[in-house]
């Protein structure tokens, strides 16, 4: 199934998690991993420095300069690197830019990277609980599925065994569906299906709600039952379950009750184009406090044979 893997990163500590999940990954496929870092952004101009994304430095593009960083590159995933044929790939340019048109270029099936460039970038999510801006525009455009690993995990290695999806019934969430069932059904994971009724959305604040809310929670476990097992056909391996709260909390619960160790979502939740759709408030809040991967499907290249 993964033929192609870009691991997008800046060769620095807050990469470390996706680094493992990414050459886990390739060691399971026998995929080809392309480990991808931007130089920087180049000067106006005919100047030939660039901005280091790491340092926030100025530094004159060379090859001796591009040659040190590889070295760099291969001594922080030197033990990694180990058992791995990895290519190591260096730009230059606007870091999302550059991942996009390399991802694009080779044709890449999925993209793993963390969920910040910076540890600054960490440190702010504390207080305005935003993911960083390189990966939402990345995870905005890519054509492929991306795989978004903020916190160490503690339940995958080199397999995933439970594939949560997380579905508000969108169209964005049906391709999101087709490609954890075509994961699930590819390593024979359990996926479980799992949707969870707002009720702040739904308005259901007072206790005469709660009817209300369980008729909701009836008519979603029906919709599952509608618009998703029939596409399962002989797949077995599933579970489905409706929770009432707030969405991404009750997915985080579901989650971590299930001991997955992937979650699969739609990028957004709104019917808009995904060129213009930005990363949706609840996948953004998933993948900032899950315990395990996330993945973001914005684009339905990737499951066109299975719709």
């Amino acid at each position: 199934m993964f033929k192609k893997l870009l691991f997008a990163t800046t060769a620095s500590p807050v990469c470390d998690n996706a680094a493992k999940v990414a050459f886990d990954l390739e060691m399971k496929w026998e995929a080809k991993l392309i480990v991808f870092h931007v130089l920087g952004v180049p000067g106006r101009g005919f100047n030939l420095q660039v901005t280091d994304v790491r340092t926030g430095e100025r530094e004159e593009v060379s090859q001796d300069y591009i040659d040190w960083v590889k070295e760099e590159m291969r001594t922080t995933y030197g033990t990694l690197l180990e058992e791995s044929n990895a290519e190591i790939v260096t730009a230059v340019g606007d870091p999302a830019r550059e991942v996009l048109r390399i991802a694009r270029k080779e044709d890449v099936d999925m993209i793993l990277m963390g969920a910040h460039t910076r540890e600054e970038d960490i440190g702010a999510t504390r207080h305005r609980a935003v993911a960083g801006s390189t990966m939402r525009k990345v995870a905005k455009a890519a054509r492929c599925p991306v795989v978004i690993v903020n916190r160490p995990c503690t339940t995958c290695w080199r397999l995933f065994s439970n594939i949560v999806i997380g579905t508000d019934f969108s169209k964005a969430s049906t391709s999101a569906f087709l490609w954890a069932f075509k994961l699930a059904r590819e390593v024979g994971a359990k996926l479980h299906i799992f949707h969870a009724v707002d009720i702040a959305a739904e308005g259901f604040t007072q206790p005469s709600g709660q009817n209300a809310i369980e008729q909701r929670i009836k008519e979603s476990r029906r919709r599952i039952e509608q618009t998703y097992l029939p596409k399962l056909k002989d797949f077995d391996k599933f579970s489905v379950e409706v929770w009432e709260g707030i969405p991404y909390v009750e997915i985080l619960k579901f989650a971590r009750d299930r001991q997955a160790d992937l979650i699969v979502m739609a990028h957004h939740a709104r019917e808009i184009d995904p060129e213009e759709a930005e990363l949706g408030s609840t996948v953004e809040q998933v993948v900032l406090r899950a315990a395990c991967p996330v993945a973001s499907v914005n684009h339905p290249d990737k499951v066109a044979d299975l719709v």
